[in-house]
């Protein structure tokens, strides 16, 4: 594990931060600024249809220029939205507000492939550990994102405002830290012309035939989707409750914690024990979280259900990005793993909007039901690769 990759994992930690800072608050300030209630959670959709729409973007860039100057314009994209969001918090507009996260996922984007690129900085044997320690890296953002948007909360006249500002912070410090990483020399345009015309590997779609891929696609969007549907949704259940900010940012610690602790161990967990076992286990974690969830919505329930939802989540995401890179070629990259993010910046969409207007509407425990049709089609389709191996082993 070399320093290349303690680096990137600081840079996925803080690119959490400005994550959970993100889910922190833009729910809440959304809440202040929108038209109606239901639109709260709009400027976290923003966030992640914006990643979305600039997965194909990404891709193009990591192609054209490499790892190294794709991820520092995902930053300077990460400084500039920062302060947009700040000036929407200060002028009281919503619709910046949301213009200024869907800018932000261009940054979303490209931190999304920190996991693949850490697969890149080692040995190939080593590559699962390289994925779970950077993903652990994201530890960090579980300590700083909340205690960010705690503490620099009321730092200006205008709630939430601070906590923006201090994002900027966060994205010059990951600046400093991602021009220190050397990744792989990025080979010539000749070079990547000859090479793709040699060998060009597999459209998407052939891809999303191959049984593992399919499975990685669906492990890692429904898994993020679920994830994000409560996650999303739980700083306005608790302010239903009567409950503070600081119990918020207490709940949403102990989530994240739970989302990248586990990343120091899940390597060597899937090594002993196999991909298809982690994910099933994931599976298990994420429907233990919905039963505590709806046991009731004491500070500690919404504290233990939402630190199960993290690890389960940590389990199935981990587990999908190796299972994904048994599945495609090294020409194939690119296309593959633009893929993944694609579905899953689609899946957050979708589940960034229903967790706003289902926990304003319909409530917390209904959010919570519903939760359990992903979780359901999730281990249905590990069970399915399953049976699919013991009849073809080594099939892709």
């Amino acid at each position: 594990m070399n320093k290349n990759l303690w680096l990137l994992a600081l840079c996925q930690g803080l690119f959490l931060t400005n994550n959970v800072v993100f889910i922190a608050i833009n729910g809440l300030v959304g809440l202040q600024l929108a038209p109606y209630g239901w639109m709260a959670t709009l400027p976290v959709m923003g966030y992640v249809v914006g990643g979305a729409l600039a997965t194909p973007l990404v891709a193009h860039t990591q192609r054209r220029w490499g790892r190294q100057v794709s991820f520092q314009i995902g930053l300077a994209v990460a400084l500039v939205s920062a302060l947009l969001c700040a000036q929407a918090a200060f002028t009281g507009n919503f619709w910046l507000l949301c213009s200024a996260t869907l800018v932000a996922g261009y940054y979303s984007a490209n931190g999304q492939l920190y996991r693949f690129a850490a697969a890149e900085l080692t040995a190939v044997a080593s590559r699962d550990r390289a994925v779970s320690l950077v993903l652990a890296g994201g530890l960090l953002g579980a300590i700083a994102g909340p205690n960010v948007a705690r503490h620099a909360r009321n730092v200006f006249s205008v709630p939430f405002v601070g906590a923006y500002i201090a994002l900027v912070g966060v994205a010059l410090l990951s600046m400093v830290c991602m021009a220190l990483i050397r990744f792989e020399a990025l080979p010539s345009a000749a070079a990547r012309a000859a090479s793709a015309a040699a060998a060009p590997g597999r459209s998407l779609g052939q891809l999303l035939r191959q049984p593992k891929f399919a499975v990685a696609v669906m492990g890692a969007a429904l898994g993020y989707g679920v994830m994000n549907l409560l996650m999303a949704a739980t700083p306005l259940a608790m302010q239903v409750c009567g409950y503070e900010f600081s119990d918020v940012a207490f709940v949403l610690q102990w989530h994240v914690i739970g989302m990248f602790a586990p990343g120091f161990v899940t390597g060597h967990l899937i090594q002993r024990f196999g991909v298809l076992t982690i994910m099933g286990v994931g599976v298990l974690l994420n429907l233990a979280c919905v039963l505590v969830a709806l046991s009731g919505q004491d500070l500690h329930q919404f504290t233990i259900a939402l630190a199960l939802l993290g690890v389960g989540w940590n389990f199935l995401f981990t587990g999908s990005t190796t299972l994904a890179m048994q599945a495609y070629r090294p020409e194939e990259k690119d296309r593959a793993q633009a893929g993944i993010n694609f579905f899953v910046f689609a899946t957050m969409a979708v589940t960034s909007f229903a967790s706003g207007a289902l926990v304003t509407t319909k409530g917390w425990e209904l959010l919570n039901y519903g939760s359990l049709v992903p979780i359901s089609l999730t281990g249905l389709g590990l069970m399915w690769l399953a049976v699919h191996e013991r009849k073809a082993p080594g099939a892709a």
